[in-house]
């Protein structure tokens, strides 16, 4: 461990001595990754209106999203506790709650657990069994096959385990519908494609700090040339996907304009991303957050699109 790693791992003990109510209440909610909860919710509450063709009932939406936002959040929960011991390392994680020693492993294990159960309640009770089950399978899925699995053994880890994050689309469609088709199926891939270059993205901002714990993300083990190419691959891919969902669910003229815009503008930040990597690893000069926010915004309202485009369409 290094001097500054030392005097970080001080300063961090030094503060859970003297954690309030506040401090570990902040804790466990920090557990459940709440900006991932707000990405998962935006993926799924557009695809219910998308599903009813309008306004989704009010009590629909409360009781999916509350269920959605339980099970993201146990998720989350035993990702960290699993996590633990190289979040402790890590400068992007050391501040989480089991570093910093706040919340104990067996309690948060307890919380992870309540979350699941209180999910599959809401979900199975005031949405109906099939949501239920999707979102069970989803959250299994991110915590033995990512998380335990894939995450530290291969640089595939988010490409196959990034598909528990496609999961609220299905979610949202079967809660109006009670069953799926081949609509949110299509919606299921664009967050699966569009789920590489976005994290890809951040682990080149971090890569020194997945280095440093033997997780293999790919711009670990691969100069930021492939992952810029990669990354482009990805995106084209993403675009031409989300522009399926036209014929497949014969949406208005609103959803396809939407999609190209939206996708020009993504692929113009992937293609520049991946000149600037050209022969450098200077992230300085890469600028990846430059594309991992666009990510963002980009899946944030091609959404948008998706439940717009039913009220617009009318």
């Amino acid at each position: 461990m290094s001097h500054v790693d030392e005097q970080v791992s001080g300063a961090l003990q030094q503060e859970t001595g003297r954690a309030t109510a506040k401090d570990v209440l902040a804790a466990y909610v920090g557990l459940t990754k709440p900006r991932v909860i707000e990405l998962l919710l935006l993926t799924t509450v557009p695809v219910m209106f998308f599903a009813a063709r309008g306004v989704p009932g009010l009590g629909l939406v409360v009781a999916t999203v509350v269920g959605g936002t339980f099970s993201a959040g146990s998720a989350s929960v035993f990702n960290c506790v699993y996590d633990r011991d190289i979040d402790e390392q890590m400068r992007r994680t050391r501040r989480r709650a089991l570093p910093r020693h706040i919340v104990s492993p067996a309690a948060a294990l307890v919380f992870g657990t309540v979350l699941g159960v209180l999910s599959t309640v809401v979900l199975w009770a005031f949405v109906n069994p099939l949501s239920a089950v999707l979102s069970v399978t989803a959250n299994a899925f991110y915590v033995f096959v990512y998380t335990m699995l894939l995450k530290r053994r291969t640089t595939q880890n988010i490409v196959w385990g990034g598909i528990a994050g496609c999961f609220p689309a299905l979610i949202g469609w079967t809660a109006v519908t009670g069953e799926l088709s081949w609509v949110p199926v299509v919606l299921f891939l664009v967050v699966f494609f569009w789920t590489p270059p976005h994290t890809w993205a951040l682990a080149l901002r971090y890569r020194e700090d997945y280095a440093n714990v033997d997780v293999p993300m790919l711009p670990v083990v691969k100069p930021a040339r492939a992952v810029g190419l990669q990354i482009v691959a990805y995106s084209w891919v993403m675009v031409a996907t989300s522009l399926v969902l036209w014929p497949v669910a014969d949406t208005g003229a609103f959803y396809p304009l939407a999609a190209i815009v939206l996708g020009a503008v993504f692929l113009v930040e992937a293609h520049k991303l991946a000149a600037r990597a050209k022969g450098t690893e200077d992230l300085s000069v890469i600028q990846p957050m430059r594309l991992f926010h666009s990510s963002n915004l980009y899946l944030s309202l091609l959404f948008v699109a998706v439940a717009l485009d039913p009220l617009i369409s009318r």
